[in-house]
């Protein structure tokens, strides 16, 4: 009996995680959305430059690489 009243208490709190998600997500206006997912496409930016950093050996490679780095921080630093 015990273990029917533990799955059923972890079914609702499964229950109540994907409706509290699905909640906050309604409350999002249109404009905090695409906030959202700019920021999201620029950290996803950053770590791909980052990780092109990391094995770049070439100077002129890495001096590009370092500029677009800082560009995308600024940006980040700007949506904040």
């Amino acid at each position: 009996m015990a273990r029917g009243w533990e799955s059923k208490s972890v079914e609702q709190q499964q229950e109540e995680a994907t409706s509290s998600t699905q909640q906050k997500r309604q409350q999002l206006t249109p404009e905090q959305i695409s906030k959202q997912k700019r920021r999201q496409g620029l950290q996803l930016s950053r770590q791909h430059i980052l990780q092109q950093l990391n094995v770049a050996s070439n100077p002129q490679h890495r001096a590009m690489l370092e500029k677009a780095l800082a560009d995308l921080d600024a940006q980040l630093n700007a949506n904040e």
